[in-house]
Parts: structure tokens; sequence; C-alpha cells
């Protein structure tokens, strides 16, 4: 049996890792590389693989930088099953839908520049909305958590909550290596406890084969009170002061939990009562519609509130601006609301806009609430930089900046090494999905297991690490 590393490897996006076995393929994830735009050379790169020999493709989760690759999968010969769990499904048709949107967009838009100079041959989109349409019909059994599925005779895969965003997964994999019977659990990203609207991970079973996540394996999270009070503090001291609160937001789950805790600062009279704020996204918008879909997906605090007849995610100074006439009007706001927009690192969509016209004010604020990649806009602003180029135009950093990193939907350093040492003494473990410079710290931390930092495309027999 073989694993092989396709993406995420030293670096925290595009998440990809092959498995082969007695001629099937099952493929765990495939990612979009995101640190700058969508149309980039890492994601139109070969994959390390033939698509059309992937037997089966295991969906952690419905984060661009894990699903975001699969219409250009399928558009390379994949013909195989997509098994997820049903909220993922939703979702992940969600953002695939958007980021096909943004690439036409973003190829349109230099096309216009290569028309006028004439230099250049034509941009092509990594995929169209067409190939995203055409993805979804390999969308197969639904996973739900808990629930053993034999993909194939001899190998079961179990879906359990990883506690990340809404229908996310750990994969457990039970199947035969050398005649004994072996558990292969794969982390996908790791959630935290005690977080709003969604249950806290499930803790994996004992294991010969991990392969985890180390996103913030160099580091803790804030606590969750000093979090909401430095945010609440913020977003007060920009109102008092006439300003915008900009926040760029992960349109899933991000955008969600921020609702809700707004919410909460305005029932506990922290935040003004008919504070005005605008969740500037169709796809968060959306999403937050899904979200009421799954139930089975929440913790017993957030169904309580349902079950009290109370939105969560609603209060009376909340906007959907759906259209783009509406959210170009929320430029004309001079001071006094809250904009939520996307993405959470300024890659694309909407939240560009929102920083040309806010962040040279310095009466505003712009608050990130959650990771940025080296290479983005928004690690740009939060390393301190004085100028940053959107659309073309220099626009000075004046307004305020906070980082807020309690908010982040990844399990910090202390709860990655809880969670594996649930794992008990698996002879390997496989690190992926972080920084290189983090890996080998978070390496030392582990106990009683081989550790491997594999690189792209590197591959490893099974037999001999056990």
């Amino acid at each position: 049996m073989r694993i092989e590393f396709h993406g995420a490897d030293q670096n925290v996006t595009g998440s990809c890792h092959l498995l082969t076995k007695k001629g099937k393929k099952i493929l765990i994830d495939c990612g979009l590389y995101q640190g700058g735009r969508e149309i980039e050379e890492e994601n139109a790169q070969p994959f390390g693989f033939d698509p059309a020999e992937i037997d089966y493709l295991l969906l952690t989760h419905a984060h661009l930088d894990h699903c975001g690759r699969i219409p250009l999968l399928v558009k390379q010969g994949f013909q195989g099953e997509i098994i997820t769990t049903s909220a993922s499904c939703e979702l992940a048709r969600l953002v695939l839908l958007d980021a096909a949107h943004l690439q036409e967009e973003e190829a349109r838009y230099k096309n216009r520049k290569i028309s006028r100079h004439g230099t250049k041959p034509l941009v092509e989109p990594l995929y169209s909305v067409v190939d995203t349409l055409n993805s979804f019909g390999y969308f197969g059994r639904t996973a739900k958590y808990n629930k053993t599925i034999e993909i194939f005779p001899g190998f079961k895969v179990t879906f359990i909550d990883a506690g990340h965003i809404l229908g996310s997964a750990s994969i457990v994999i039970k199947t035969k290596i050398k005649g004994k019977l072996r558990t292969l659990v794969f982390s996908g990203d790791l959630g935290y406890h005690d977080r709003a609207i969604i249950r806290d991970p499930t803790t994996p079973p004992k294991a010969d084969i991990v392969v985890m996540e180390t996103t913030y394996g160099d580091r803790n999270h804030k606590t969750l009170a000093p979090t909401l009070e430095e945010f609440y503090s913020a977003t007060n001291k920009t109102l008092k002061q006439g300003g915008n609160v900009i926040i760029p937001s992960f349109a899933l789950e991000r955008a969600q939990e921020l609702l809700y805790y707004i919410r909460e600062g305005i029932d506990q009279g922290i935040l003004p009562q008919y504070l005005p704020v605008f969740l500037d996204s169709p796809m968060a918008i959306s999403a937050t519609e899904i979200f009421r879909r799954h139930p089975e997906c929440f913790d017993k605090k957030t169904c309580n509130i349902f079950k009290n007849g109370v939105d969560p995610l609603s209060f009376p100074g909340l906007k959907f601006t759906r259209e783009t006439a509406e959210s170009m009007a929320l430029n004309t706001i001079s001071g006094g609301a809250v904009i939520i927009a996307g993405s959470g690192m300024c890659t694309g969509g909407r939240i560009r806009h929102h920083l040309k016209h806010n962040l040279w004010n310095q009466h505003n604020s712009i608050i990130f609430v959650g990771y940025a990649a080296q290479g983005t806009l928004a690690r740009r602003i939060i390393d301190g930089a004085e100028v940053v180029k959107i659309f073309g135009e220099e626009i000075p950093v004046q307004a305020s900046i906070y980082t807020i990193g309690g908010f982040s939907a990844h399990a910090d350093q202390q709860e990655l090494l809880q969670w594996h040492q649930h794992t008990g003494s698996p002879a390997t473990t496989f690190l992926v999905h972080g920084e290189k410079d983090v890996m080998p710290l978070f390496a030392k931390k582990l106990k009683r297991t081989t550790v491997e930092i594999p690189s792209l495309h590197q591959h490893y027999k099974l037999e001999n690490c056990l």
C-alpha cells in the first residue's frame, strides 16, 4: 500500500493526498493553492497523478484549499465517486461555483489588458462555471458521522466530526496492510473545543498511521473571553470615533461565528442595539442559509437557542447585501457601520473594494479574524505595509489594524498535541498543511512516533512506515 503527497506539503494550502491499494486509488481532498490570485501557476501544474485513474475522492470539508481543484480534476478525466458529509456537499457546491465565477472574472480582466497591448496569448480560467457544474455529478454517497462505509471490499472509511467548519471531518480508514488490520487517520483541518455553533472535534481512535495538519503548530490562541473583549472593544472604539469597521472574513464558519457573537454582544448590551451590520458576501449569505438546514452539526447551546425560537445568526441591524449595486452603495457610508465581506485573505471578492475605500481613513478599523497566508494582501497589511496596491492603485494604510487570532477555526498547538495523543503511539505521523518553518517545531513536540514531513509529490510504502 502506498501514500503520496500532492498538496499542502510544507505549506498550508492545496491539500491533496493519495492512497493506492490493490489497484484502487483513493484521493483525500483536492484543494486549491492560495496565496495570491486563484489563476496562478501552481494550480495549473500537473497533479502528480492521472486524474482518470482516481476511483474515489474523500473530501474532509468544503474550504477552497481542500476542495477547490475538484472541477479541474473532473476536467482532466476523473470519473470516480466523491464521498463527503451532507453539509460539506452543499457547501462545496457553493464554494466551487464562487471560485469559478472569480476565475472567469479574473480571466476577463487580464484579457482586456492583453487585448489592449496584444503582446501575450489570452488567459484561460483554471476551470469554468460549466466545468464546475459538471463536477457536481460525481458527488455520490453521503457520509454520516461515526457511520462506517465500506467503499470497496476490505477498505472501510468512517467520517468523524473535526469541529472545524460545518460538516468538516477527520477520516478514519481501516484496511489490511501485510495481512494485519491497520488504522489510518487523516485529521483534515481540526477545530478546537468550546467554539460557537458547531460541536467539538471528536476524539480520534488509536492509529497506526496519522496524517495531520499543523497550521498553528507553533502557537496557542487567545482564549475566547479576551478575544471577544478585544473584538467588542475595537468595534466600539471605531464607532465612537465615527469610523467604519471592515472585517475580511471567510464565508464559511467565520462569517457565521461573527454574526453569532455580534448578536450576543447586542443582547448583552456591549454593542449598540441597532448596530448596522452588513454581510456583504453572496457566498456567506448562502452559507448562512445552509447552516440553518444542518442542525445535526450544531452543539447543544446552539440547538437550544433555535428551540427557543431565536435565530442565533440574526439581529435587528443585520442587512444581507447580495446584489453588486447594494455592495457598491456601502462605499458611500462614511462611518458607524460594520461591514463583513469576503475573502478572509483579501485575495478576491468584495473586500478589496471596501479596503480601497476605507483603508486610507484613520478613523476606520480593519479587523482580521483569521489566518492570512504568505503573499496575500491580508498578510501584507498585517505585517505592517504602509502602502498596498489594490486594483492598480496605491492605497496608504492609515486605518487601525487589529489581528484577533482567537477566532481561528484551526486548533492551536496545545489542541493539536492533545488530538495526536489520543491516537496512541502511531508508527508514523505525517505532518502536512503547515508552514515550512513551523512543522519541524511541532515535530519536536510529538512523542512515541516517527515523524515525516513530506515534500511535494513525495511517496512512501506504508509497509515501511509500520
